[in-house]
């Protein structure tokens, strides 16, 4: 799929909120707004934001028209995920993806949101960005500046080198790889397979995260992975945070040895340790553009991800 960089943002565009997963805490939402206006931005809430339909933020149907609405809209420069939860896989097979192609913008969120980012970057080839959201992060009133700081890279092209300046960071399995940068949440990475939006991570890197996942939990996702073939298709891998993975009963693997028993069968080169995911900070990335693994100097270089 070629790669399509969306435009920058300058001060004065219009950025679209939704809530394509979960119900957003409304408090933290308007706080999260408040942020992105002070980054001189204006803000337009898709008409569904506030809806509650059990674990989800509306009807699959309201959902969805919000998304379509903001890609269609020609004044919003962007579309920004208020928090993540659940839902997303419930509306991607019926997403009009010629719209997001036609209209190529900025795209923004995680967790949850992974299953859209899956699908957009294979089905359109828009790059998007794996970053903190509104009413999930940038509403807390302890959000670190670095997670806030994610959003600079939206208004001017920046390369960004990850390195234990930001956090330290452990080698898992030596080795320089290259490649498209993909992947996200776990759980959600799993959820893809067998279906039409299946990862493809042949020949790229591979990042994962997960939260409140037990190492058994982590085993059996990591494992179908591996047998799916994901892992050793991938060029190297990028461990992100798996925020209270900690086993609940005494019998138990840790999480440092159900990860180090994948990540050294797949035995591509791999770094663990990157504050990307439900953490804070929560340090943002794009998917979708090329990047370079080095475990010798212990960085990750990734190219300029918009235009």
């Amino acid at each position: 799929m070629h790669l399509v960089k969306p435009f920058r943002l300058k001060k004065g565009d219009t950025v679209g909120v939704i809530a394509p997963a979960s119900p957003p805490n409304l408090d933290n939402l308007e706080r999260g707004i408040g942020f992105l206006q002070e980054l001189g931005l204006k803000v337009m809430k898709g008409r569904n934001v506030s809806n509650i339909y059990g674990y989800l933020a509306g009807s699959d149907q309201e959902r969805l028209e919000d998304l379509h609405e903001m890609f269609l809209d020609k004044k919003v420069k962007a579309v920004i995920c208020a928090c993540g939860g659940y839902g997303t896989g419930r509306i991607a097979a019926n997403i009009d993806y010629e719209i997001i192609k036609n209209n190529p913008k900025i795209f923004w969120g995680y967790s949850d949101i992974t299953f859209l980012h899956i699908a957009i970057r294979q089905e359109t080839g828009l790059v998007t960005f794996h970053g903190p959201m509104l009413g999930s992060d940038i509403g807390k009133e302890d959000t670190h500046r670095l997670s806030k700081n994610g959003f600079l890279q939206l208004f001017q092209p920046t390369e960004l080198s990850y390195t234990e300046q930001l956090s330290p960071l452990e080698v898992l399995v030596d080795g320089v790889a290259t490649g498209e940068l993909a992947g996200g949440n776990l759980s959600l990475l799993v959820s893809t397979l067998g279906t039409k939006f299946e990862i493809d991570t042949k020949g790229k890197l591979l990042f994962i995260e997960d939260i409140n996942e037990e190492p058994r939990s982590v085993d059996r996702m990591l494992n179908q992975l591996y047998m799916a073939g994901k892992l050793e298709d991938a060029s190297g891998i990028l461990l992100g945070d798996f925020c209270d993975c900690t086993p609940k009963r005494s019998l138990s693997l840790t999480l440092d040895e159900v990860i180090s028993h994948y990540i050294k069968l797949a035995n591509k080169p791999a770094l663990r340790g990157f504050q990307i995911g439900h953490c804070n900070p929560h340090i943002t990335i794009p998917l979708g553009v090329n990047a370079m693994l080095n475990t010798a100097e212990k960085r990750l270089f990734i190219e300029s991800s918009i235009m």
